[in-house]
Order: structure tokens, then sequence, then C-alpha cells
């Protein structure tokens, strides 16, 4: 019975990918078009493909997702979205969870590698090499920019997955340093299901199910200076970390309850 069980899941999971290629297929033609229309107009149409690409592919390989408002988004206003990272498909829940307004997330270079979904993905994010401090010095400037013009920025503060037993991992500084120098809210967002849907240990744990991203209060940022960020990052960990307890996060060891 185990054996069929395996055999089946690792059916659904070769099904699952030759979806997401030919989803990624259908629209790399329109993000070739999109990507000679400018990093703004360009990248914004990249987004609406990545929205459709994300909703097909999550309806096709039954994973049924839901935004849990704690306190509701402000239409129009900018935000600094932060969200916890412990699984390959948090990629696809950002397209699932930000609708109707305008992002750039802060993507891992590495990701280009990847062929087909990493020039689409490159031409609608900011990439960074995080080991390369001229290359993250430039991606600040370059989120920065984008704030600038009216765009939300996404950016996961813990850097890679959490392959602790924490509900988080340390912050890094960047996303706290940003708001601060631009006055722009923070608006935390837990990922609570993507460790059950797919194991960050490989790709071939995916399985079907729910998916829920919960959206935290935003974290004004106006009384804080640039002598305040590791405060800053205190304030919004805990809170993050308070309510990863609250729902009860799979991934996280009893003992950090």
């Amino acid at each position: 019975m185990k054996i069929l069980l395996k055999l089946i899941h690792l059916i659904y999971c070769l099904y699952a990918y030759i979806i997401f290629i030919a989803c990624m297929l259908l629209i790399f033609p329109l993000a070739v078009i999109a990507s000679f229309r400018g990093k703004i107009k360009g990248g914004n149409f990249i987004y609406r493909l990545c929205h459709w690409w994300a909703d097909t592919w999550f309806l096709l390989i039954g994973i049924s997702h839901r935004n849990i408002f704690e306190c509701p988004l402000v239409k129009d206003k900018q935000y600094i979205f932060i969200a916890n990272h412990i699984s390959y498909l948090d990629i696809p829940i950002i397209f699932k969870s930000i609708r109707k307004r305008a992002i750039r997330v802060l993507g891992k270079m590495e990701m280009k590698k990847i062929p087909v979904f990493g020039f689409i993905y490159s031409k609608g994010a900011v990439m960074v090499d995080r080991s390369n401090a001229e290359q993250r010095a430039k991606s600040v400037l370059q989120l920065k920019s984008i704030l600038r013009k009216g765009i939300s920025i996404f950016i996961y503060p813990e850097g890679t997955f959490n392959e602790t037993k924490r509900p988080l991992k340390d912050f890094y500084d960047g996303a706290f340093r940003i708001a601060i120098e631009t006055k722009t809210p923070i608006r935390p967002i837990l990922f609570l299901d993507s460790f059950d849907r797919m194991h960050y240990q490989t790709i071939f744990s995916l399985n079907p199910g729910p998916s829920r991203a919960v959206f935290l209060e935003e974290v004004d940022v106006e009384i804080y200076s640039l002598n305040d960020i590791a405060a800053l990052k205190n304030k919004v960990y805990v809170q993050m970390e308070k309510k990863l307890l609250e729902y009860r996060a799979t991934w996280i060891s009893r003992e950090n309850e």
C-alpha cells in the first residue's frame, strides 16, 4: 500500500511540474514582448501574467488559497510587504496573496538560472546576490527607486529558507532600513501552509491542500530613525513570531511555544 501511495504521489508531482512548465511556456512570449516596454509598464504587465500563472497552476494541482486580513489593506497605499520564507511554493503564493496593486519582489539571483521561469521572474523582480556587497547596495537603490514611483515592494527579511524549528530565522536589516529611509509602512504577512504543501528539502514533496496568507496589522515607521533599525526589526519579528505561534504553524517545535 505504501509503495502504491508513493507511486501516486510521484505521478501527481510529475503532473504538477508538467503543468507548471506548460503555464510558463504559454506566458513566456508575452513576457518577452512586455520586457521591451520598460521596467515599469513591462514589469507591471509581467506581474499580471504571473497572477494568471499562479491562479491557473494552483487550480489545476488542487491547492486552494485563501487570504486572511486581520487588518484590511488600504487601497492604493504603498507598503513594504514582508513574509516568512520556508518553501519554494512561497513564490507563487506571493501572486495569490497580493492582488490589484503593483509590486516588485526582491528575488535571489540564482532564480535566474531556472529556464523560462528565471527569465520571467527576473524581468518583474529586483534580483540580488547576497554574497556580493556591491550587488546588495545596488538592489537597495533599485528598491528605493521603485518606491518613489508609487510601487510597493516585497522582501523576505530572513533572506533564505527557515530550516530551523523556530517560527522565524533572524532578520536582515535591509527591509527595515529601506522602510525608515523612505517612510514606507511595513505590512507583515504569514505564509502558514507552504511548508506543508512543499517541504524545502525537495520539490517532490509537493501535495494538494489548503494555502493561507495572513495579513497582519501594518507597522508605521514615521517615529523611527536609522538609529532605531534594531528596535523596528525586533518589533516586527516579535509580532510575526507571536502570530505564527497562535496559528500553530506546523514547522515550529512545540518547545518554542
